[in-house]
């Protein structure tokens, strides 16, 4: 990496905040409207990294119910208008989130947002929190047209908080941020505690990490590994 002040790019829901709670309670609201039964939080918190749209949609299949394009906008619509009125209510940033942010800061690093989720809602949800001032920039699913795992959001994302990709890291907890980093040529460090079906080190991130006090050591790693000179041929 060429620049002396790296990015971080950080994926929201399962990797910043344990946003779980409110999602998953918004979602058994709209379900309930509609006659169905409520998801539990242990099994259904894997449901959510696709946006509104997809969380709905996969709760619909969860309770063997598929439904038309108009119906799902319809409802989709019902869920953001509940989900934002009560987007703080239980969720709150994993242990250790803001010592890490800090330690990161400190280091030199500039500090970004790239979610699925959109942007309103992130920087809603961020702003009750009190971590919105951290973050150079906060870039949704709407932002740009495009979601992860297209490089796009990445790229953008980037140029909006004036840094290169060259000097970037993304950190996620999903295979939409691997697959995004892989794709705009970044490295990633997956956390282990976010909402995945898949095992996040069966989708083989640069680094894995289970609590955010490791976040600093693993970035600075990355950092250290990428700019180390190619050994010397013999």
């Amino acid at each position: 990496m060429t620049s002396l002040h790296p990015l971080v790019v950080f994926d929201l829901d399962g990797t910043l905040v344990d946003t779980a709670p409110d999602l998953i309670a918004a979602l058994n609201v709209i379900l309930a409207r509609e006659g169905m039964a409520g998801l539990p939080l242990a099994s259904a918190r894997n449901l959510i990294g696709g946006g509104a749209r997809k969380l709905l949609e996969r709760g619909l299949e969860a309770e063997g119910r598929t439904v038309s394009s108009a119906e799902l906008d319809r409802l989709t619509a019902n869920f953001i208008a509940y989900y934002g009125e009560h987007i703080a209510d239980h969720s709150r940033p994993f242990n250790g989130l803001e010592a890490a942010l800090d330690g990161l800061a400190e280091q030199g690093c500039t500090l970004a947002v790239c979610t699925n989720k959109l942007e309103w809602l992130s920087k809603r949800l961020l702003d009750q929190l009190n971590l919105s001032s951290r973050f150079a920039t906060i870039c949704g699913g709407d932002t740009f047209g495009v979601s992860k795992p297209d490089p796009a959001i990445l790229r953008q994302t980037v140029a909006r908080a004036g840094r290169e990709l060259a000097s970037t890291i993304m950190v996620g907890d999903a295979g939409t941020d691997v697959g995004v980093a892989r794709r705009a040529g970044v490295p990633v460090i997956g956390v282990t505690f976010g909402y995945t079906e898949v095992p996040i080190e069966a989708l083989n991130p640069d680094r894995v990490i289970s609590h955010m006090r490791d976040l600093p050591a693993a970035v600075f790693g990355l950092l250290s590994a990428t700019r180390a000179p190619p050994a010397a041929k013999r």
